[in-house]
């Protein structure tokens, strides 16, 4: 199948045919003009002579005339409908007589032959011509409708390309949104995952660090409550110690005593001062022993309720001064005032 013409080769086509049609109607209007101007004045009046070459010029301009406009008309694609064919027979037909006339008068058959050619030529150009425009024209248009149908194939192809790409650029730009919405869903979720563990991670660490102070506390309580047992056994210890040790005192007194009041009833000099030394030095070695150091009498001291020994007996059973023992036992009411009900064996 040959390649469609372009346009350039369509026009270069037609600038030949008119060319060829106006080169052909030239030559066969100025040799119609030589050829009927003798003929016109043989049968014009000689002082008329000069309008013989007028008839060939006004036919030849008719024939000017049909060549042009229908090379118009067919290059719109009209139709002129049958008055220009007639004009164009008509003028084809008076040109070829008025070129025939003068040989066939004469009988001159080979000059009618000879000067039929050029009107003869002229009309089948000039029709020749018309089916040459029409059929170019219809070619033209059929070629304007296929290169239309391509341009709207082309088009619609590229709209539907578009389409396509269009398409297939918002599934990407979907997808890529769908990607990032799931990437920040697993990133929310990630970091919920992380804050739920830290916070049970705090959580975890908050329960130990209480387990661990309540067992801390639980041993501290322990602890004190064992101090607090052995303080009160080795007070305790203390005390019936002490206790014994005063009551051997009194015992050591009590026996001493009768032995002095009897030395000094009977009057012996020497012998009293032999018993006083001797009753002076028991008593002195008694409250040397009985008298308690500071440490072990504040110890003594707690070891009773307030209230249930007197400030005498206290200080008789250390062997410190009344007022030191009331000293002491001010300051114990002072602190457990300041301090409520706790203990204040760590003052005392």
């Amino acid at each position: 199948m040959s390649e469609p013409l372009t346009p350039a080769q369509i026009q270069s086509a037609e600038k030949t045919l008119t060319r060829g049609t106006w080169a052909i109607t030239a030559g066969a209007v100025l040799f119609s003009v030589l050829t009927v101007t003798p003929l016109v004045e043989r049968v014009t009046p000689n002082e008329w002579d000069w309008t013989a070459p007028i008839l060939p010029l006004v036919v030849d301009a008719a024939v000017v005339i049909v060549v042009r406009l229908d090379a118009t008309v067919a290059r719109l694609g009209g139709n002129s409908g049958k008055w220009p064919a007639v004009l164009r027979w008509m003028t084809g037909l008076m040109t070829l007589l008025l070129n025939v006339g003068d040989s066939a008068l004469k009988g001159d058959l080979v000059g009618v032959a000879v000067h039929s050619v050029a009107p003869l030529l002229l009309i089948v150009t000039a029709e020749a011509g018309l089916a040459y425009r029409r059929a170019i024209s219809r070619a033209v248009e059929r070629i304007e409708r296929s290169r239309a149908t391509e341009r709207a194939e082309r088009e619609q192809r590229e709209h539907a390309q578009r389409e396509q790409e269009r398409m297939e650029r918002e599934h990407a730009e979907r997808s890529a949104r769908e990607h990032a919405e799931q990437l920040e869903r697993e990133r929310a979720q990630r970091e919920a995952a992380e804050r739920a563990a830290e916070r049970e991670h705090a959580a975890q660490m908050a329960r130990e660090r209480l387990g661990h102070e309540a067992e801390m506390r639980r041993e501290q309580r322990e602890y004190e409550e064992r101090v607090r047992r052995e303080e009160q056994e080795r007070t305790e210890a203390l005390r019936r110690e002490q206790q014994a040790v005063v009551e051997r005192s009194r015992q050591e007194r009590r026996v001493l005593e009768p032995a002095l009041e009897r030395l000094v009833t009977d009057g012996g000099q020497a012998p009293v001062n032999t018993a006083a030394g001797s009753v002076n030095g028991a008593v002195n070695a008694a409250d040397s022993f009985t008298k308690m150091s500071e440490q072990d009498a504040r110890a003594y001291l707690r070891s009773f309720p307030e209230g249930e020994r007197s400030v005498r007996q206290l200080a008789e059973e250390t062997g410190w001064s009344v007022g030191w023992v009331s000293a002491r036992l001010q300051e114990r009411r002072e602190q457990e005032a300041a301090r409520g009900n706790e203990p204040v064996e760590a003052v005392l």
